[in-house]
C-alpha cells in the first residue's frame, strides 16, 4: 500500500491485535500534543501507527520535534499544494489508508487533534468509512467579550482613565462573554466539523465539555481529561539540559523580554490588524523593552504584503541587544526553556495560551476573542484586541511580570495522556471501534 512504510506493512501482517490506533500528526502543535499519546500507547503495548499528513513538513515545524520526541512515521500522506488541495488529498489518501486497514481485518481508531485542517479532513474521511475518531482537545470554541465590555474600557483608555486591574477582573466574568465567533479562521470551522466524526471527545477542561454537551453530543462520549500539552511541556522541561537556546541568544537569559508571535490568518490577512500589532511591538522596543519576535510563514508573508520589511530591519539594526527577530525554533525544549524566563507572551496562538498557564507566565492574546477562554476566566491570560496599538501596549505592560497571572496554577492537568488512553480503551469495541450504532447508544434490548 503506497502510503505505508515497508516496516509498517510488515508489522501489520504480524500483528495479532485487531484494533489499530492511528495517531495523526500534521502541524507543529499536533506533534507536540499527539506525541505523548503515541508514546503512552506504545508503552502499554497497544498496536499503534503514526500517520503524518504532511501539512507541515519543514524541519523547523516538524522534523526537529519528531527527532526530539523519538517519533517514527509509519504512514506518509505527503500532501501538497494550496489549502483546499491539501484538504482534498487528505480525505482521499487517508480514505485509502482506512480501506486497506479494514480490508486486512483491522479496526482503526484515528486520533485527530484540535482545530487543524488535518483534524477536519481526517474526521470527514473516517466518517465516510463508518470509523469514529478520538478527538484530542475536543470542543474548543471562541469566547469574545461583549461589545459593551470592550467599548467601556476602550473609552476609558481614550479618556485617560483606563484601569488595568479592573479590565483584568472583567475578563474573568463569564457573563461578559459571548459565543458565536468564527475566528480563528478556519480553525473554528475545523473543530466543529471534527466533533460529529468522533466517538470519544477528550475535552481539556469543564468549560469545553459544557460547549460540547450544549451542542447535543452524547454525554457518554465526552470526558474531561486535561490537555496533553501538559505532558509534552513536562517532557520538555525534563529535557531542558539539552537546550542550547541561550548560547544562541544570551540576551534572553535574564528573562526581561516579551515574546511576540503573530501568525493567525485573521491577523496576517488583515492589514489594519497586523499593522496595529507591529506598531505595538515597535512601541515596546523603542520604549526600552526587550522583545523576541518569532516569525512564522504567515508572519513573513504579511510583513512583505503590507510593506513592513524595512521597519523590521530598522529595529534589528537599531536595537541589536533588545530586539531579536527569529524564525521558528525546531526543538520544543528550546521554546519551553526560553518561555520559562520571559516577562510575558503576546500571541495569537492557541496552544501558547495553554503553555503559558502551565509554565506560570502571563499571557496576552492578540485577538478579539479566544478559543482558550478557560485561561482568561482563570486569570492566566488577558485579551488585547487589535484595534489600537497604544491600547495593546497598555495591556501588555500590565501583564509583564504580573505575579497574580503567573500564580494561577496549571488548569490543564497532569498525566493527561494516561487518562485519555484509559478513556479510549474503556470504550473501544473490537469490531466497531468507537463508532456507536443507534441501538447501542439508546441501549435497546433485543
Amino acid at each position: 500500500m503506497e502510503y505505508f512504510t515497508e516496516e509498517a506493512i510488515e508489522r501489520l501482517s504480524q500483528a495479532e491485535s485487531k484494533v489499530v490506533h492511528v495517531v495523526l500528526i500534521a502541524t507543529k502543535p499536533d506533534i507536540i500534543k499527539q506525541a505523548p499519546i503515541y508514546l503512552e500507547l506504545k508503552e502499554r503495548g497497544e498496536f499503534v501507527l503514526l500517520c503524518h499528513t504532511g501539512q507541515h513538513h519543514d524541519f523547523r515545524y516538524s522534523g526537529g520535534m519528531e527527532e526530539e520526541f523519538g517519533l517514527t512515521t509509519d504512514v506518509h500522506l505527503t500532501i501538497d499544494g494550496d489549502l483546499h488541495s491539501k484538504v482534498a488529498q487528505m480525505i482521499e489518501r487517508f480514505g485509502a489508508v482506512l480501506k486497506y486497514l479494514i480490508d486486512v481485518g483491522k479496526t482503526p481508531i484515528p486520533y485527530i487533534h484540535g482545530d487543524t485542517s488535518t483534524s477536519m479532513a481526517i474526521g470527514l474521511s473516517s466518517y465516510m468509512h463508518r470509523v469514529a475518531c478520538v478527538h484530542v482537545e475536543a470542543g474548543i470554541r471562541t469566547l469574545t467579550p461583549k461589545a459593551e465590555v470592550y467599548q467601556k474600557f476602550y473609552d476609558d483608555f481614550k479618556a485617560g482613565n483606563f484601569n488595568w486591574e479592573e479590565y483584568y477582573r472583567a475578563q474573568q466574568v463569564r457573563d461578559n462573554f459571548e459565543l458565536g465567533s468564527m475566528e480563528p479562521f478556519p480553525e473554528q470551522y475545523n473543530t466543529r466539523v471534527s466533533e460529529p466524526a468522533s466517538g470519544y471527545h477528550a475535552a481539556p477542561v469543564e468549560l469545553v465539555k459544557d460547549f460540547i454537551l450544549s451542542e447535543g453530543f452524547d454525554p457518554a462520549t465526552v470526558e474531561v481529561v486535561g490537555n496533553t500539552v501538559a505532558d509534552a511541556t513536562k517532557l520538555a522541561i525534563a529535557d531542558s539540559d539539552k537546550s542550547t537556546i541561550f548560547e544562541k541568544y544570551p540576551q534572553l537569559e535574564n528573562g526581561k523580554f516579551v515574546r511576540f508571535c503573530i501568525h493567525r490568518r485573521e491577523n496576517t490577512q488583515d492589514e489594519h490588524r497586523f499593522t496595529v500589532l507591529i506598531d505595538a511591538m515597535e512601541t515596546l522596543v523603542r520604549s526600552g523593552e526587550h522583545v523576541l519576535l518569532i516569525s512564522l510563514f504567515g508572519t513573513e508573508q504579511a510583513i512583505d504584503a503590507f510593506g513592513l520589511r524595512q521597519r523590521i530591519e530598522d529595529l534589528v539594526n537599531e536595537f541589536p541587544e533588545t530586539f531579536i527577530y527569529s524564525d521558528v525554533w525546531p526543538y520544543y525544549r528550546d521554546v519551553v526553556a526560553a518561555m520559562r524566563k520571559c516577562a510575558a507572551v503576546a500571541t495569537d496562538s492557541g496552544s501558547m495560551q495553554e503553555e503559558m498557564n502551565i509554565l506560570g507566565i502571563p499571557c496576552v492574546t492578540l485577538r478579539f476573542g479566544t478559543d482558550r477562554g478557560e485561561s482568561v476566566l482563570a486569570g492566566a491570560n488577558v485579551q488585547a484586541p487589535p484595534i489600537d496599538s497604544d491600547f495593546i501596549v497598555e495591556i501588555i505592560k500590565g501583564a509583564m511580570n504580573n505575579q497574580i497571572m503567573a500564580s494561577v496554577g496549571n488548569i490543564y492537568g497532569e498525566d493527561v495522556s494516561k487518562k485519555l488512553v484509559d478513556g479510549v480503551l474503556a470504550r473501544v469495541d473490537k469490531e466497531h471501534g468507537l463508532f456507536q450504532t443507534e441501538e447501542k447508544r439508546i441501549k435497546l434490548r433485543l
